[in-house]
């Protein structure tokens, strides 16, 4: 057994107040048991592992990958543990906690400076092409999240997990999309299982791209890359809800509050979004959703910063 034993089996837990009379049920997953307090561990478990099988990660190889934080910190989990160097390109526009936590863990951190802490399209590009160039280096493995089809297997185990916890019994799934791997990994087992659960994918208001909207700047840290991600697959996708920044913001503070759940902003998106979904299914059916992240991550940020 290592740390990397106790990655998955997170616990599904039912919203009690938050959820409006008449919605349907919420169920909620908490990927903050992980171990670094992610959903993300899942996929960089698995794209290191698949890549060390294949031989594109060779022993005392580079890994490296550009990432607003999560992805980084899970990395730098996965790379601690097997013995890898990990070199991270992310950006001033992810919270503090998430480049420490990179560090702490032993990523070697290259930033790009954003648009007054904005995530743009243009950081984003920024961001790969930096990655791009660190991955030139002899020995190194980019894991290039937003084309890599192993991180989409990582969250198989996901959809395997919710649809055993629920014995089957859930109407709808609803998550917000960064590069698509989590939906789409879960979508794929659900939709297996149950091909009439409804699958709804959440994006921020501010930058609709999904729905054939223009790309913007927002604050939903590690999702709405401002393009349709490569790994996206619309034949999955029921529904594409958009949520505002402020609203998804607001709505973490809710689940801490009222519900003693603590999680970033995305995941307030997410609840924002299966309450919508909720309400139009009506009482007697059940939404799952999850809460992507730990509120440790953004202690530093408007979201939890004492006013």
């Amino acid at each position: 057994m290592d740390i990397l034993s106790s990655i998955g089996n997170t616990s599904l837990v039912r919203l009690r107040r938050v959820v409006p009379p008449s919605c349907a049920e919420v169920l909620v997953k908490l990927e903050s048991e992980n171990p670094t307090g992610s959903m993300k561990d899942r996929m960089a478990e698995a794209v290191i592992s698949r890549a060390e099988d294949d031989g594109r990660l060779k022993p005392g190889g580079t890994v490296v990958e550009y990432t607003g934080g999560s992805t980084g910190a899970s990395l730098a989990l996965v790379c601690a543990a097997k013995g890898y160097r990990l070199r991270i390109v992310s950006s001033d526009a992810f919270s503090r906690e998430k480049l420490d936590h990179m560090t702490a863990l032993g990523a070697e951190l290259t930033l790009v400076r954003s648009e007054d802490g904005l995530t743009t399209k243009k950081l984003i590009l920024d961001m790969i092409e930096a990655a791009r160039a660190l991955s030139r280096e002899p020995g190194c493995f980019w894991t290039d999240q937003l084309h890599n089809h192993d991180s989409i297997a990582g969250y198989h185990a996901l959809g395997e997990e919710i649809w055993r916890q629920t014995e089957g019994k859930i109407d709808a799934f609803v998550h917000c999309v960064g590069t698509a791997a989590s939906s789409r990994g879960v979508a794929t087992v659900l939709k297996r299982c149950k091909p009439s659960v409804r699958v709804a994918v959440v994006e921020p208001a501010e930058s609709p791209v999904l729905g054939g909207g223009a790309a913007g700047p927002h604050r939903i840290e590690g999702v709405g890359v401002g393009f349709v991600p490569p790994l996206y697959e619309p034949a999955l996708v029921d529904e594409i809800v958009p949520v505002r920044t402020d609203d998804a913001k607001d709505m973490a503070r809710r689940l801490a509050r009222e519900e003693g759940l603590f999680a970033g902003t995305s995941s307030g998106a997410n609840v924002v979004a299966a309450i919508r979904v909720g309400e139009r299914l009506g009482s007697g059916a059940r939404v799952v959703t999850l809460l992507a992240d730990s509120g440790l991550k953004y202690l530093s940020t408007d979201v939890y910063r004492r006013r």
